[in-house]
């Protein structure tokens, strides 16, 4: 009887799940097509794909596409104002590339301009958020020299 139960267990664990798979929506593969793969992206799992917050890569194509109209109309292209953001954990993807964002560092807006070395980092790695300490240096004056 035991046996019997293990079988039919056994056969339809893998059918469940075959079921399960195929009700389940796909995931939108948004970063597939503006990332063109993973690698290099650090210690994140391959299938989810590096993490970047949306209203980035949104404020990114809006740039990118003001600057293309700038470009067209014959006027110089020059980034006003960066786009500002808190997002430190967010990866910087290829779509950044030329771009300038202010990240905040806890006091204020580090202005840092992306380039393509800085793809697959962090954007908090750009913007450090302490101050190195400069201690000051004791003189010690020799006795007899004046």
């Amino acid at each position: 009887k035991m046996r019997a139960m293990a079988l039919r267990h056994a056969v339809s664990r893998p059918l469940m799940a075959l079921r399960h798979a195929e009700s389940r929506p796909l995931r939108p593969a948004l970063w597939k097509a503006d990332v063109g793969g993973v690698r290099g992206f650090g210690r994140r799992s391959a299938w989810k794909g590096p993490y970047f917050d949306y209203f980035l890569l949104v404020a990114a194509r809006e740039e990118k596409k003001k600057l293309s109209d700038l470009r067209r109309a014959g006027k110089p292209v020059i980034q006003k104002a960066p786009i500002k953001t808190t997002s430190r954990r967010s990866s910087i993807i290829p779509e950044f590339v030329g771009l300038k964002f202010g990240i905040h560092n806890g006091k204020e807006y580090k202005i840092v301009t992306i380039t393509e070395d800085m793809v697959g980092h962090k954007l908090g790695e750009f913007s450090l958020t302490r101050v190195r300490a400069i201690h000051p240096t004791k003189t010690v004056e020799t006795p007899g020299k004046r």
